[in-house]
């Protein structure tokens, strides 16, 4: 974790390994501040985008092997089986149906 040093307007003007005299405060990688201070702002966002869509193709591929009988959706812990149910719910309401199992199980 780096140690910011601030400008008067309170953006990071200097990151450094260690605490300096006027750089003692201790900031997260991750950080906002730093991200920007570091010009990567946008890739942290074009992060989180893909996640989103990994998101996605993990519920395909979920519907998939559900649908191949590789496994049921009772195989899954209960708080996965809710949080995939609540999802293909919204998703049926935002784009229409969606199978959830095998032949012609339609949620």
């Amino acid at each position: 974790m780096p140690y910011a040093q601030r400008g008067a307007d309170g953006h990071i003007v200097a990151l450094y390994a260690q605490a300096q005299p006027d750089a003692q405060e201790f900031v997260p990688h991750a950080s906002p501040d730093v991200l920007a201070f570091l010009g990567q702002e946008g890739d942290k966002a074009l992060f989180g985008e893909l996640d989103i869509e990994f998101v996605r193709v993990i519920e395909d591929l979920i519907d998939v092997l559900i649908l191949k009988n590789v496994f049921k959706l009772t195989d899954l812990p209960p708080q996965a089986q809710a949080k995939l149910l609540a999802r293909q719910r919204l998703r049926k309401r935002l784009n229409g149906p969606m199978l959830l199992s095998g032949g012609n199980d339609v949620i």
